[in-house]
């Protein structure tokens, strides 16, 4: 299955792109020449991994039975020091939050979502090292 997307450009270093009827605008910040009307394109690379994996782990955790009261996910990215500058490594931290939590269908949810589902964390992995850690807040 082909997906695709366009970018246009609306003016010094600003795009724009509307997806799935929703509007999306990438800028740099001032000190790189923009004027920081949007996001950064590259920090969106850790957004899609943790909203891959997230859609996948709340939904395998309804399956599992698993009552959430609240999830964060937090990714952490390392870039590099040189141009390109690229994420060099990820850290994908799972917070749940939660009253006896089961740790071990917590750690199913996650270990399936990177192992079998989530098609970001799979491309990442094969470039990339993507570290997991899971917390949970009672």
């Amino acid at each position: 299955m082909k997906t695709s997307t366009s970018i246009k450009w609306t003016g010094n270093m600003s795009w724009e792109t509307e997806l799935f009827g929703h509007k999306l605008i990438l800028d740099a910040g001032v000190e790189n020449g923009g004027e920081d009307k949007g996001t950064r394109p590259k920090v969106l690379m850790l957004t899609a991994l943790a909203g891959c994996t997230g859609m996948d782990v709340v939904s395998i955790l309804k399956k599992m039975r698993v009552e959430i009261e609240d999830l964060q996910i937090i990714v952490e990215g390392d870039l590099t020091e040189e141009h390109p500058k690229y994420y060099e490594k990820m850290h994908v931290i799972y917070e749940f939050k939660g009253q006896n939590l089961p740790m071990d269908k917590l750690e199913k949810a996650v270990s399936l979502s990177e192992e079998r589902y989530c098609g970001v964390s799979a491309l990442y992995k094969k470039a990339i090292p993507v570290t997991t850690e899971i917390r949970v807040v009672e």
